[in-house]
Formats: C-alpha cells, sequence, structure tokens
C-alpha cells in the first residue's frame, strides 16, 4: 500500500477502536515484538490476508507512538517471516504521523494447496494459526488435517472398514446398482466379473467393504459408524434454550439411522412433518396450501450434507444436524468447504467433489444427479417461493445452510436482523441474500450501523473491496 493509504487505515482504526479479521496492532516502541508467528500464520492462512500495523498502542487508546526504528523493524520482521513454512513474503509501508515513524507489514494470503503456513520452531501442530475476528487462535488437529487430505488428495470415503461384512448388505439396492452400472458403464458390464467390479467402482478394496460401500448399501451403517447419522430437532422458540408453553425443550427430537437413502428420506419427512403450513387464495381464487419450506430445496440440502460432509477419523463421531427453529432452519455438517471455491461463488462454478465415489454409487442409484445442481436448485426453489435466499457458511470445519422461513422478519427492524447475523463475518452479497430485500437498502443500513459503531468492516482500509466483510462489533 502506499503511505496515504496507511495513514487512512491508522485512522479508521483509531475510530473503530479495534483490531479486525485483516488488521493487527502492534506498539513497537521499545523495540520489535519477538512473537509474531501466529499472526504471520493466520494472516498467511486466510483469502484476504492481513496487515500488521507497527507503532500504535492498543492498550492506550489506540494512540500513535511510533517505532522504535523503522529500517531494524523491517529488518527483524523479515527474519520472522523466513521461520515460517513456506516462508512468508511481507510488503512494508513507512508513514510518518505526527512526527511519529509508522509501519505496516502486508501478509499475503497463500494458495490454499501451501496452507496450514505455520511456525517452523514449534511445527505444524502447534504452529499453525486461523484468525478468529481479532483474534489468532491455534488451528484445530482436523483444520490442519484438512489440509493435507486436499493436498495429498486423501480418499476418506473409500477408506476398508475391516469388520465390515458384506453379507450384512441391502441385497436389493445391491442388485439395482450392479443393474445400472452394467446399463451405464458398458465397458465394465462386458469385460470385467462382477467382484472385479466392486473393486474398481470402489465398494470394495481387496476385498474389504469401503466406508461408501457402506453408508449406500448396509442394513445398518451405525452398526460400524454410531454418528454417522442425523440428529434432527424442532424447537419452541428462535434460539437454543428456550421453552414452549408446557414446559417442553423440543417439539420434536429424532436421530435417523440408515444408509444414506433412507436417512435421507426420513429426514425430509421430519422436516415435512415439522413445518408449518400456510393457507393463501392463489390469483384464480383458489385456496393453495404453501409449506414452510420449499421441499425440494430441503431434499437438496440435506442429500449435499450427506454426499459432501467429512468421512474422515476425525469426524466420523459427529452427526449432521438438522435444527427447525420457529424462523429458521439450520442444516450443519462436518467438513467445510472442498478445494478452492469460496462461498461467494456457490452454485456459480462447478466444485472439486470430496467424496467422487460416494456420489458416484448414489447417482447411478438415481439419488443424486451428480451435476453440481443442488446449490442452484435451493437457490431457485426459495425464490420460486417468495422467501429470503438461504445462506451458506464454512467456518471452522462446519458447513451450514440457514433457511429463513420469513414468518418472523416483518416484525424484527432490519438493522436488529443485520446485526444478528452478523455475529460471523458477511460479505454484502450474503447479508442481501439474507434479508432478501434490494442492495440499495441493505448498502444504506450497512452504512449506518457501520457510522454507529454498532457494525465493523474486517477491512476498513479497502471499504469497496469485494472481499469485505461486516462483523457485529
Amino acid at each position: 500500500m502506499q503511505a496515504e493509504e496507511l495513514k487512512k487505515l491508522v485512522s479508521d482504526v483509531k475510530k473503530l477502536k479495534t483490531e479486525t479479521q485483516t488488521v493487527e496492532l502492534k506498539a513497537a516502541v521499545q523495540g520489535c515484538p519477538t512473537r509474531l508467528f501466529d499472526t504471520l500464520s493466520s494472516f498467511s492462512n486466510q483469502d484476504e490476508g492481513g496487515v500488521i500495523i507497527f507503532g500504535v498502542d492498543e492498550a492506550d487508546d489506540f494512540a500513535v507512538k511510533g517505532v522504535y526504528d523503522a529500517g531494524d523493524i523491517q529488518k527483524k520482521v523479515t527474519e520472522q517471516c523466513k521461520q515460517m513454512e513456506p516462508a512468508v513474503r511481507a510488503l512494508f509501508t513507512v508513514c510518518d504521523i505526527d512526527g511519529k515513524a509508522v509501519v505496516s507489514a502486508e501478509i499475503p494470503g497463500v494458495d490454499i494447496a501451501e496452507r496450514p503456513v505455520f511456525y517452523k520452531g514449534v511445527g505444524r501442530i502447534k504452529g499453525s494459526y486461523v484468525r478468529v475476528g481479532e483474534s489468532d487462535e491455534p488451528m484445530s488437529e482436523y483444520e490442519i488435517y484438512s489440509y493435507e487430505a486436499l493436498r495429498k488428495r486423501i480418499r476418506d470415503d473409500i477408506r476398508t472398514v475391516d469388520n465390515a461384512k458384506l453379507t450384512l448388505i441391502d441385497e436389493k439396492r445391491m442388485s439395482d446398482y450392479m443393474l445400472a452400472v452394467k446399463n451405464e458403464r458398458r465397458n465394465l458390464a462386458d469385460n470385467v466379473a462382477e467382484d472385479e467390479i466392486l473393486e474398481l467402482m470402489g465398494i470394495t478394496k481387496n476385498g474389504v467393504p469401503t466406508l461408501a460401500c457402506l453408508m449406500t448399501f448396509s442394513k445398518y451403517p451405525q452398526a460400524y459408524f454410531p454418528q454417522l447419522c442425523i440428529t434432527a430437532i424442532s424447537l419452541p422458540g428462535t434460539e437454543q434454550g428456550t421453552v414452549g408453553n408446557d414446559g417442553e425443550r423440543f417439539i420434536d427430537n429424532k436421530r435417523i439411522t440408515g444408509a444414506i437413502p433412507d436417512m435421507l428420506e426420513e429426514a425430509v419427512e421430519f422436516v415435512r412433518k415439522n413445518s408449518r403450513t400456510k393457507t393463501i387464495i392463489d390469483d384464480n381464487g383458489y385456496r393453495v396450501d404453501k409449506p414452510e419450506y420449499p421441499i425440494k430445496a430441503v431434499r437438496e440440502a440435506i442429500l449435499n450434507a450427506l454426499v459432501h460432509r467429512d468421512y474422515s477419523v476425525h469426524t466420523e463421531n459427529v452427526p449432521i444436524r438438522i435444527e427447525m427453529y420457529r424462523d429458521r432452519m439450520e442444516i450443519v455438517n462436518s467438513g467445510g468447504l472442498y478445494g478452492k471455491i469460496s462461498v461467494d461463488v456457490l452454485g456459480k462454478v462447478q466444485p472439486e467433489t470430496r467424496n467422487a465415489t460416494l456420489a458416484n454409487m448414489l447417482e447411478l442409484l438415481k439419488v443424486t444427479e451428480n451435476r453440481y445442481s443442488g446449490i442452484p436448485t435451493i437457490l431457485r426453489e426459495f425464490a420460486n417461493a417468495g422467501l429470503p435466499a438461504p445462506v451458506f457458511s464454512s467456518v471452522h470445519g462446519e458447513f451450514k445452510v440457514v433457511m429463513k422461513n420469513g414468518l418472523f422478519e416483518e416484525a424484527k427492524p432490519a438493522f436488529e436482523s443485520i446485526i444478528e447475523f452478523c455475529s460471523t463475518p458477511r460479505t454484502r452479497a450474503e447479508i442481501v441474500d439474507f434479508l432478501g430485500k434490494s442492495k440499495n437498502y441493505v448498502m444504506s443500513q450497512l452504512a449506518k450501523l457501520v457510522e454507529s459503531g454498532k457494525l465493523k468492516m474486517t477491512m476498513p482500509d479497502k471499504p469497496k473491496s469485494p472481499n469485505q466483510r461486516f462483523i457485529k462489533a
């Protein structure tokens, strides 16, 4: 950045009186901070990178104190950058503010294939960090593993389950599958024996059933993986802990088990049963029952969670969650977005597939199309129903879909909804989709909330950046 940009960034920070997702402050009056690796790591491990500003003292009401020596601090910071793996390449800027030297170090985000960036002095497990708001938090073992799995192309859906037996499978479903393979994969049907087809299609590996096989064909895969299921609850309020008129904590509560095709249908039925129906009169004067949520979209969201969740040993004890509140429904699965894709482009580009073998099995059984049409279908169904677009988020190894039913939003002021929604950083597009209102209206609300200090920008130095996010103050 240029010196004038740095001055403006310092001015914005002083006004907001806080560090952000992309800005870290260090006083550096007496010398260079000796422990920068946590921030170097966390900024490197996020797409937008970050800026460390030396010479502003957060502990003294964000006063500009200046640095002890602008030249030496750049040298010392560079030395610490070289202790990272891979090495961090900082870009420095120096400016004068009221006769005091302020130095910034811009830390670029690295390609996802090179993450996690970590401090070599303590190793990958202890030296990898992630930025959470204004703090640097140690990465979990699972977050570190997820990068390793992507880089090494680890295929958890075809890991073998040594104590599993092929005799405990749904014979009708397997028969339908083999028939589909022979009809649609003619080169296999004509040239390969049946036991070899099982190996080539990932159903077995050296004769041992794979996890994908169990999740698709087993009569009860939870005998091997009790938590690879769905927990579904319907609640009486808009948050957990609220009780109903009779003191009930749940309206309905169910653990859904079985193979993926069975769990899918049972979960959709749970949502259908616990959804409210609104009766409207159409343009022709006929009575029409309108469901609380478009069932086709619900099915796609649950199917996505089942197919694209993480099936590694790190997450096999975490079920998929369906939580139905009075104003919304949340569907949450382990495993964030896979590969080089962000939430902003979901449904617009073709993503990589985490569980390609599992997806292929379900495609042949006609459970899924496997054509990346799930997200567009969800968005289209909600638009046709006149409901706010579902909001997708991927944070700390979890993927979440939030579906608003529109029943409570009219009674709640827009600014309250925005502040609540921005408990985690949100882009402009996400907020527009969440409210279901015009972009100009949302932009005016955001400007007021930032001005009042109720919202903060994660990149105050770049207010118009497409990577800009807003977070509750």
